[in-house]
């Protein structure tokens, strides 16, 4: 007898499990798994499938990339070798390290102090300062290049290098810092205040409670400029094209590839080998970028 009423509100439950209600919720919620799973399969193989492409395309032989095939037949790995052995790779690779990395620094530290004045400080012109900003972001930079060319080129004699690209970079970047302003907007002056109350001056509580806590906005920030260097064909086009010594990736291979135009296995290692560096940072730095561009926005 106790058997048996044990035995009911299990048949209770199997029951209601097995009614037309129940099978029919369970019959949605797997469409819907469904749906949302092959919408982001169906994106992440729109961006995935171009680059498994040139990643295939770049270990065919050079017949090979004229036929329909897109499985190598042969894994042909020295075309990585031959790149790197083409005159003014390894160059184009240094230069466009140094402007990268160089030019990143400078904005990050130079933007750094402009953005906190703007986000925590209180004083007259601010909101002009503001408009000033963002009125740079606005404006292309081809409306300036010829005077910053001559500026560059006739006064200063820095023409055929990519110093006129970095330097500048030591003076801040306008969208820097309205990224880094938006982001310091959103830590609480409480903790400011506390600072300066055990007697830490403007500087040190900049550079000990304010910056440890905007690291998410600083790194969106750094990447940012990183990826914008390493991807910048206008500039060293505009300042560095008339000295080969001075060519950075983006433009050396576009030479590359005008030499190469008809080994298009050469062409997509040396592709993959520009791209390889920047989906790397992203890869491992890709938390802190998604963080500090999402908490950018929350106060105005």
């Amino acid at each position: 007898m106790a058997q048996v009423l044990d035995r009911e509100p299990a048949v209770k439950k199997a029951t209601a499990a097995d009614t037309p209600a129940a099978r029919t919720a369970r019959r949605k919620a797997l469409l819907h798994w469904i749906a949302v799973h092959s919408l982001g399969i169906a994106a992440a193989l729109f961006f995935v499938l171009p680059f498994v492409f040139v990643v295939l395309t770049s270990l065919m032989s050079n017949q090979q990339t004229l036929t329909r095939d897109l499985i190598p037949t042969t894994w042909e790995w020295s075309n990585y070798s031959k790149v790197l052995d083409t005159p003014g790779f390894l160059t184009w690779w240094r230069n466009t390290l140094l402007y990268a990395g160089v030019g990143t620094v400078l904005t990050v530290v130079s933007s750094i102090p402009v953005a906190y004045a703007l986000a925590k400080f209180r004083f007259r012109g601010q909101r002009l300062s503001m408009m000033l900003v963002i009125s740079m972001m606005m404006l292309p930079p081809q409306v300036i290049i010829v005077p910053m060319y001559l500026f560059w080129a006739k006064q200063l004699d820095l023409a055929g290098t990519l110093w006129p690209l970095i330097i500048p970079m030591a003076f801040g970047d306008a969208f820097a810092i309205f990224l880094l302003r938006q982001f310091l907007l959103t830590i609480p002056n409480e903790y400011i205040d506390a600072a300066k109350v055990d007697g830490c001056g403007e500087l040190r509580t900049l550079l000990k409670v304010v910056l440890p806590m905007a690291k998410p906005g600083i790194a969106a920030v750094a990447l940012f400029q990183f990826f914008y260097a390493w991807n910048d064909y206008f500039g060293p086009q505009i300042y560095a094209s008339e000295n080969p010594a001075a060519w950075t990736l983006s433009y050396g291979l576009e030479s590359f590839k005008g030499a190469h135009h008809t080994d298009w296995n050469l062409t997509m290692a040396a592709t993959v080998m520009v791209m390889a560096p920047v989906i790397l940072v992203f890869f491992f730095a890709q938390k802190a970028f998604v963080e500090g561009v999402t908490l950018t926005g929350v106060k105005g």
